[in-house]
């Protein structure tokens, strides 16, 4: 009895609780398929009284609850009930008041006996970029995105004007694609800047932006950017299919989208490349290429993508051509260390001791003297908490994450040392990988790389030298088998093109047309 008190087992839970305790069916699992959800609109059209409009904004947007919501009634030169919807914060005030009611208020600006709301929307509505539109649900998804809807009594049909004013970040730099030479401007948080950030670049009449819905249940907008006749119209059909079959609650950004359009969602290469600089996604349309820009989101999805567009830098076309040459040698060699040194380290010291020298086989017993672990689990060991610290620093916020990859860096290493639980030969192989790792321009990218060298490591430590060899092999016949939106991702070497690109970078001026893998409809 003490204990049933002590745990308060004979009193009755009454904490809440987002579970189904109860026994049987919900009554309304019954009947589901027959109800709509409740998040559904109502369908039709607007109402000729805009009493009743009043009261279906009112339902719709939750009225009640919604302080923001903006319901304001006037008389159209002192005879005709209007009602000006918006929601506060998102649409600008300013333009309202100045644009919409005081024109709207004057003594003589109604004179027609036609329709009221074409009329209000030639003759008295001072605004660039209006709309008739009678929907219910298209009235709507222009409220929620800061636009304003005016109500005519007598007319079924709104005005919808652009009143959009809602705060957003100024262009920002780059800080994940930084560069030394080039632009330093980035992609934001607004939709309509980040379009016109690459219409500053393209200035040609076939550049097309076409914006739709992106068929998430929050309603996000998204464009479509590509050359009208540069493009192939297959490429951009089949944008445009993957696009409309999206049906989900929620889309935040491009990093959704990618993941909901691409060809291989198992694949650790992305399929999709994910920019934040204008520069860049302007490069791709102009060779052929299709740009997805998504309402929030600092970056933009260039699609196709291979391989070796996933390895160059956006620096790379703004260096002479000698010093870009030297750049390209140095990463690729930072990206076969970073994917090979560890596994081909772990296989030489287990099974093929004999191709290292004595001297290195010394200066590698020597540094393992009192390490308990065995050298493979040690290295995986290792890569695991070098990739601890990077998520660390990353995640830190401000200044704490340099801190935290100078704590993990150096203080963690050496007091690992000094305790014997690694050797310096690892520690010293591990950092020179993560060197080469992050010579890797792709963020996306380097996360596949890194745990590819894990797995490697455990490759090597199984098979040796015959092992790695053989995940080699694999490893190219699958990336040989993948493709990104009909493009095979090892292109254009597997298969080759007429037009090869070399891995050292050619003169500027020879690029003036289009890579031939990308089958574009005419050339630049």
């Amino acid at each position: 009895m003490r204990l049933k008190r002590l745990f308060a087992f004979d009193k009755p839970y009454s904490e809440f609780e987002l579970l189904e305790t109860e026994h049987g069916e919900p009554s309304y699992f019954s009947n589901m398929k027959d109800k709509k959800h409740s998040s559904e609109h109502e369908t039709g059209n607007a109402s000729t009284s805009v009493n009743e409009n009043l009261e279906r904004l009112k339902k719709e947007f939750r009225g009640d609850i919604n302080s923001d919501l903006i319901l304001r009634s006037f008389k159209m030169a002192k005879k005709l009930d209007c009602l000006v919807v918006f929601i506060n914060g998102m649409a600008d005030e300013d333009q309202i008041n100045d644009f919409i009611l005081r024109p709207a208020m004057k003594l003589d600006c109604i004179d027609t006996e036609g329709s009221v709301a074409e009329y209000a929307e030639n003759q008295v509505f001072q605004m660039q970029e209006t709309e008739l539109c009678s929907d219910w649900n298209d009235i709507l998804s222009a409220i929620s995105e800061g636009r304003s809807a005016v109500f005519l009594d007598g007319d079924s049909t709104a005005v919808l004007m652009d009143t959009r004013g809602y705060v957003s970040r100024s262009v920002p730099d780059a800080t994940n694609e930084t560069t030394v030479l080039g632009p330093h401007e980035a992609f934001n948080e607004n939709f309509r800047t980040n379009i016109t950030l690459l219409r500053r670049i393209i200035k040609t009449t076939d550049f097309v932006c076409q914006i739709r819905s992106s068929g998430a249940k929050n309603r996000i907008k998204i464009a479509i950017a590509y050359r009208e006749g540069m493009a192939n119209a297959g490429l951009v059909n089949e944008v445009k299919r993957r696009l409309s079959k999206i049906d989900t609650d929620m889309i935040l950004s491009t990093g959704t989208i990618a993941q909901l359009i691409e060809d291989h969602p198992l694949s650790p290469i992305p399929q999709v490349l994910s920019t934040e600089r204008p520069d860049r996604a302007a490069a791709g349309i102009m060779q052929g290429k299709v740009a997805i820009i998504c309402e929030g989101s600092p970056q933009v999805c260039v699609v196709p993508v291979t391989f070796g567009t996933l390895l160059s830098s956006a620096e790379d076309a703004y260096l002479r051509r000698p010093i870009a040459i030297l750049v390209r040698i140095v990463r690729i060699f930072g990206i076969i260390i970073t994917t090979l040194m560890p596994a081909y380290f772990v296989a030489l010291c287990m099974h093929h001791q004999g191709m290292l020298s004595s001297e290195v086989l010394s200066t590698v017993i020597s540094s393992r003297t009192m390490v308990f672990m065995p050298l493979p689990l040690e290295m995986i060991f290792l890569l695991i908490v070098f990739q601890l610290v990077r998520e660390a620093g990353v995640r830190a916020p401000g200044a704490l994450g340099q801190s935290v990859g100078i704590i993990g860096g150096l203080i963690l290493g050496q007091a690992a040392v000094s305790a014997n639980i690694v050797s310096t030969v690892v520690l010293i192989i591990v950092a020179l990988t993560g060197l080469g790792n992050f010579a890797v321009p792709d963020y996306s990218t380097q996360l596949a790389i890194a745990y590819y060298r894990i797995a490697m490591c455990v490759i090597a430590w199984v098979g040796g030298l015959l092992g790695i060899s053989f995940a080699l092999l694999l490893t190219l016949a699958y990336l040989s088998a993948q493709k990104s939106f009909g493009v095979p991702l090892l292109t254009p070497y597997a298969p080759r093109t007429m037009r090869k690109r070399s891995i050292l970078r050619g003169p500027v001026g020879m690029h003036s047309r289009a890579d031939d893998y990308m089958n574009t409809e005419g050339s630049l």
